[in-house]
């Protein structure tokens, strides 16, 4: 978990370098032409860590300096089962409409709809762009933290009324917190910068329902 904080920094010292070098490229016309055998790129001045003196990078030590944000397998692993997850979370809410007896339940599911449906599409697009199949060979879902049961899935749609609505965030509670341990794990172990986005977006959506549904 560590890194997060230097990987940060990096992206605004990297963001910093960008501009500099921007303004260093928009210079006037009455600038000493550059000597003979040197870089005729702009210098570009890196912010020391605290206590340490600015450096001034060329434009090649400056891309060079950037951090490695390539997929790992921890992030290829995260998009692939999250799909799973978030698919199996859709199945639930696709059978409050016709089952739920309150009205709450039913805008929560509406909500998880609306927000998990956005968060597949971007994880499908994300995995196609990376060079990576949707769906992960030889892992067996039903163990990905907070999945329900197939027996339990059968009890949800059997349910009807107070007693659908009680299984259901009992359901949804649990599967919400399988989704907090999946994107924890992959922001201590993952390397792309857009995974760790859509990790942290899960963890704030999914911990203010996680509060929602146990005040229900």
């Amino acid at each position: 978990m560590s890194k997060r904080p230097v990987r940060t920094a990096a992206l605004a010292s990297a963001g910093l370098l960008a501009v500099l070098l921007l303004a260093g490229c928009d210079s006037g016309p009455s600038e000493a032409a550059p000597q003979a055998g040197k870089s005729t790129g702009a210098g570009v001045i890196a912010p020391g860590r605290p206590g340490e003196a600015a450096r001034t990078l060329s434009p090649q030590e400056a891309a060079r300096a950037l951090p490695d944000e390539r997929p790992n397998t921890a992030d290829r692993t995260y998009a692939q089962m999250m799909i799973v997850h978030h698919r199996q979370a859709l199945t639930m809410t696709a059978l409050v409409p016709e089952r739920a007896g309150s009205d709450q339940v039913k805008k929560l599911a509406a909500r998880i709809t609306a927000a998990q449906q956005p968060e597949i599409a971007a994880m499908e697009g994300w995995l196609k762009t990376n060079g990576a199949p949707a769906k992960q060979g030889g892992h067996d879902h039903g163990t990905m933290p907070g999945m329900a049961t197939d027996a339990q899935l059968a009890q949800l749609k059997a349910a009807r009324g107070e007693a659908f609505d009680d299984l259901f965030l009992k359901l949804m509670i649990t599967h919400h917190d399988g989704a907090l341990t999946m994107a924890a794990e992959v922001l201590s172990e993952g390397n792309n910068v857009l995974v760790e986005e859509m990790a942290n977006d899960v963890i704030a959506q999914q911990t203010a329902e996680i509060n929602r549904m146990r005040s229900m």
